[in-house]
């Protein structure tokens, strides 16, 4: 498969948008349905038995090597999990077997992607009403990566805004050719540019910057918030 060239990528403050009920310095929701601190601890401990992130050092996943996975450096675990929890379908560059870290160059591109796949969830089940937050984590990027901004041509397949086929073909060619990653146009925001880093150890220099407030009231319409501010990007 001819593959598309390749970027020297030096990129500071990208964004990507996580649900808060993940942050991890965050209360677990399984506080929830704990009566006392003896039953939360039991409960923390079944679900540690059956963790893809914090069993992926000693349980190989799926296509990722638990020696890829980082430690010793800020929001390790946030890291970790976009690799280790993998949508059942995968998602635009990568399979079901190993994730990736997706992020956004503009927080409005990384917002109109968040929103709309959220969206999409609603509308499969029937209710577009919701409120949910999203923590902002800022990563830089230093590395070479694969530019589908500089070579549309024979790659319009991997930008189709509903099949994944041809871009997850595309990501496993990448991935034994040993590609950091992806660099690619938004599909969800004209003139937005998408990353998907596919190294643990290249997403540097994380931090937790905003939360925002997605809200759905009826429609596909979503409206973003500020919940809480944080670091500036």
């Amino acid at each position: 498969m001819t593959l598309p060239p390749t970027v020297r990528l030096r990129r500071t403050g990208t964004h990507r948008l996580v649900p808060s009920k993940y942050a991890d310095d965050g209360d677990s929701v399984l506080a929830l349905i704990a009566d006392d601190p003896d039953h939360l601890q039991r409960i923390f401990e079944l679900d540690a038995a059956t963790n893809d992130r914090l069993l992926a050092p000693e349980r190989p996943l799926p296509g990722l090597d638990p020696s890829e996975l980082v430690a010793g450096v800020r929001h390790a675990a946030v890291i970790n999990a976009a690799f280790c929890h993998p949508h059942p379908l995968g998602a635009r560059f990568n399979g079901p077997d190993r994730g990736a870290w997706y992020a956004a160059f503009e927080l409005e591109t990384a917002q109109a992607e968040v929103g709309f796949h959220k969206t999409v969830q609603l509308i499969e089940i029937d209710r577009l009403y919701d409120s949910i937050t999203y923590d902002d984590y800022l990563a830089d990027f230093r590395g070479s990566f694969h530019d589908l901004r500089r070579s549309p041509a024979g790659f319009e397949a991997c930008l189709a805004p509903d099949s994944y086929v041809d871009a997850q073909a595309l990501a496993e060619h990448l991935l034994a050719a040993g590609s950091s990653g992806v660099i690619y146009p938004s599909v969800r925001r004209a003139g937005g540019t998408c990353l998907a880093c596919f190294r643990p150890s290249l997403v540097g220099n994380v931090r937790r910057g905003r939360t925002y407030r997605f809200t759905w009231e009826g429609t596909t319409e979503f409206r973003v918030t500020v919940e809480r501010k944080g670091s500036a990007p």
